[in-house]
């Protein structure tokens, strides 16, 4: 399992239509980094902290900041189901949110489970100005990905045209 493939099934655990979601936070709001934060529409912030191993669990507990920050209502840590075996290496006040393998599952299968709820660390609500300044980050982020993809395609439809050109059947590949 790819932390991609965590995140997204993160958006729909937290519902993008009512909360705001956004990855990769740091320089911009001046806190350390995190992998998504959620603000509710109450105003309270959530810091999700996704591993995909155990040695990026250990880590994790390496770091100086200890995922603390005044703003920070509740801390998770966001897991695949394999690594549920290492829950005693999380910090005891994260809640757990345990990701399931998808594949072959109905579509309205939950894949995202909260196996150990959170402390809450903080009673700080989002201004307008903070909230702003995340979506704003967030949709800097999206244009970033944005031309990726566009970029991505270019690469495709280059290949795809060389491969034409060389009489190699794409149909197989495409």
């Amino acid at each position: 399992m790819k932390c991609t493939d965590i995140e997204l099934e993160l958006v729909n655990y937290f519902n993008p239509r009512s909360s705001l979601i956004i990855p990769n936070v740091a320089w911009g709001f001046n806190i350390h980094e995190c992998d998504l934060i959620v603000v509710s529409t109450a105003g309270f912030i959530t810091e999700v902290e996704i591993k995909i191993s155990k040695a990026d669990i250990k880590a994790d507990l390496k770091k100086r900041h200890k995922h603390f920050d005044t703003r920070i209502k509740r801390l998770f840590f966001a897991i695949p189901y394999y690594l549920e075996d290492c829950a005693d290496l999380i910090p005891e006040d994260a809640g757990i949110l345990t990701i399931g393998d998808r594949e072959g599952k109905p579509w309205d299968w939950k894949a995202v489970v909260m196996t150990r709820r959170p402390k809450d660390k903080s009673i700080y609500k989002c201004t307008t100005e903070d909230r702003r300044t995340l979506a704003r980050l967030g949709t800097l982020r999206m244009w970033s990905l944005k031309k990726e993809l566009k970029e991505q395609k270019e690469r495709f439809d280059r290949l795809y045209k060389k491969m034409k050109s060389l009489g190699i059947q794409t149909e197989m590949f495409f």
